[in-house]
């Protein structure tokens, strides 16, 4: 066992420098002489930094050559380079051009927001000047541009003429009620020397009034609108004829940019949760442009996400939650056809795995590019069990397959698919992520798909890992939902003969959520001190079947902790932001087990919220869980 302070910081060190794949996106394709074909793949990573105690953003790309749907060689292309104030960016749908969203601070100290319109891969259309840059802050026709997972994205027309975005609604000024009636001035200046008309009386007495956000992770997003900029005029447009009782996001062009089609979250009872709790109430719709008419396309009665349109925009695809009301769960896939305006489910939410071991669907969200080029297919990423798997659903025959079941990888993310050609990242409990690209075969070959690296990563020394399936005892069964078995993933360190290892068990949180099989900084760093840890999903986990979820409510604290065993001296590690479970119940805990002479201490991070999840909160939560199993093995040892 590693006990030694600096010992386990360097540790640390050296597990927490392996970059994590976000996004790839696949260029243009270029057609060579001899009727081969290459294209470019753009790919970002994040990378914990230790010395600035942030994670960086960095870029990398990769040259691939294919003929006759089969990949002949990859390779990298050019030097992996930090990005700097990039909030977003997304290539348009030539691959001729990138929008950029920038956040810069001005002489003033100001946050100035810049969206940029470039060259997309100067390496193939041999241009490299940047087409223009636009200061939204100055514009001042709304607040800040959304960048987050869940609202954020910026979206091309399919004439390549306008982009859409989500930004905050702009908010009238206020001021009190006993100050004298006053005009902001209407030519304004702001701190980069550009002037915008801001006539616009205050309301008094709205000083204080309470605007809530929408959670954790999207803190200071209240009231998202929709933006349409036209990049050949400048002028951008606030869209019309969304519903006032939602906040729409996750929006797409309808075909021939006629309208738009987005996700509306309701916004009572209250918004909090919604990054965390994806059962909220919500809707498809879609805005005519035209008239600024509204058409809502789903029930609204359960949770949506995700629309995709198809190559042929004919049909959209997108996920449809149950009547459970827990923060995960199983979903539906379902299809709505434009021409017809007919929604048909394609797949269902699966109570129990089937006969050849699908689960069902339990993804967060798809890939902004899942369909395949046929517009028939879909290839989706999802939990099945305690691994991550890549399947492609037939959207006419509901048929699924899978793409990646048997493989040493476990667990597959889809980033990108472009004419059929897929670039997924995959890891596994001791191997680091890397890069694979692959041809999908024609339908009913998908099993046959051949997968080649565009970056190795060797899986660490000394590290074994396996998934073990577990039975509860009869007299803890669940009367209403028997036969229902869990799993944990184990990851074992290399032994010395003779000595076994202490074991840590870690239940992941939610409650229903999941651990797959993949690259987890914390579970790999404490095998590597020397600890056996088992990573426990006990009944209720995603990825099981709905059956397993519908289980746990009624019984949290009781079922899962009997899957999970009791874990003697107790580490509180609390967040001050915390908006998911307020920190004065940790205090509290904290007090009823010192009050109890159970050895208890308690570690407050002021400047993070429920995840800890900041580099060096991180680096800090990890030093001090070493140091006190370490402590806990010592009380053992002598007891």
């Amino acid at each position: 066992m590693v006990t030694d302070s600096e010992e386990i910081a360097g540790i640390y060190r050296e597990i927490s420098k392996f970059p994590i794949p976000l996004k790839g996106f696949i260029g243009p394709q270029v057609t060579l002489k001899h009727r081969g074909q290459y294209c470019i793949i753009y790919t970002e990573w994040s990378q914990r930094d230790l010395e600035r105690a942030e994670r960086v953003k960095l870029c990398r790309e990769y040259i691939v050559f294919y003929d006759d749907n089969s990949i002949v060689h990859t390779s990298p292309s050019g030097k992996c380079t930090e990005l700097r104030d990039e909030l977003l960016n997304r290539d348009s749908p030539s691959g001729t051009l990138k929008a950029v969203l920038r956040g810069r601070t001005n002489k003033k100290g100001e946050e100035q927001q810049y969206l940029e319109i470039d060259c997309s891969y100067p390496q193939i259309w041999s241009k490299t000047s940047k087409e223009k840059s636009i200061n939204l802050t100055a514009l001042d026709k709304h607040g800040k541009v959304y960048e987050d997972d869940q609202f954020g994205r910026l979206v091309w027309s399919h004439s390549e003429t306008h982009i859409l975005y989500i930004a905050e609604k702009k908010r009238p000024k206020v001021e009190s009620f006993f100050q004298h009636n006053s005009e902001l001035d209407v030519n304004e200046e702001d701190g980069d020397g550009n002037r915008a008309e801001r006539c616009q009386k205050p309301v008094k007495g709205d000083e204080f009034v309470y605007w809530e956000d929408w959670g954790e992770g999207l803190v200071n997003k209240n009231t998202p609108v929709l933006c349409i900029l036209d990049i050949e005029s400048d002028k951008i447009s606030i869209l019309e004829g969304v519903p006032e009782h939602v906040s729409p996001g996750q929006a797409i062009w309808a075909p021939k940019d006629t309208g738009i089609i987005f996700v509306g979250w309701w916004h009572m009872p209250w918004r909090l949760g919604l990054k965390y709790c994806t059962n909220r109430k919500s809707a498809l719709y879609c805005v005519d442009l035209i008239g600024n008419e509204c058409q809502q396309i789903s029930s609204g009665i359960n949770s949506v996400h995700s629309p995709r349109l198809s190559p042929d925009q004919r049909h959209i695809i997108y996920l449809e939650g149950g009547n459970v009301r827990t923060h995960h769960q199983c979903y539906s896939l379902s299809l709505y056809n434009l021409d017809k305006k007919v929604t048909s489910t394609v797949v269902k939410i699966v109570d129990y795995p089937t006969v050849d071991g699908f689960t069902g669907i339990y993804s967060s969200t798809l890939a902004q590019n899942c369909w395949a080029t046929d517009s028939q297919r879909v290839v989706i990423d999802t939990a099945q069990g305690s691994r991550k798997d890549l399947i492609v659903v037939n959207s006419a025959t509901g048929i699924v397959t899978s793409l990646t079941t048997g493989s040493e990888a476990g667990s597959w993310t889809l980033l990108d698919i472009h004419q059929d050609l897929m670039v997924v990242s995959c890891s596994s409990p001791n191997c680091p992520p890397n890069l694979k690209v692959g041809v999908l075969p024609a339908a009913g070959q998908e099993q046959g798909i051949t997968w080649l690296a565009l970056d190795e990563a060797e899986p660490l020394p000394g590290i074994e890992w396996k998934i073990l399936a577990f039975t509860p005892p009869f007299e803890q069964e669940n009367p209403k939902f028997p036969d229902l078995p869990f799993e944990g993933i184990l990851l074992i360190p290399g032994q010395k003969k003779g000595v076994k290892p202490p074991l840590v068990v870690n239940p992941h949180g939610g409650p229903n959520s999941v651990f797959v099989a993949s690259w987890m900084l914390l579970p790999v760093a404490l095998c590597r001190l020397g600890y056996t840890v088992l990573l426990v999903n006990y009944r209720g986990s995603s990825g099981f079947g709905q059956a397993s979820i519908r289980s746990l409510p009624g019984n949290i604290g009781s079922q899962d902790v009997k899957d999970v065993q009791a874990r003697t001296p107790v580490l509180i590690m609390l967040g001050e932001k915390d908006k998911r479970v307020h920190p004065t119940q940790g205090l509290e805990l904290y007090h009823a087990l010192r009050a109890r002479d159970v050895p208890v201490r308690l570690l407050w991070y002021p400047d993070d919220n429920h995840s800890l999840s900041k580099v060096g909160t991180e680096a800090d939560v990890f030093m001090n869980v070493a140091l006190w199993f370490a402590f806990a093995l010592d009380i053992t040892t002598a007891a």
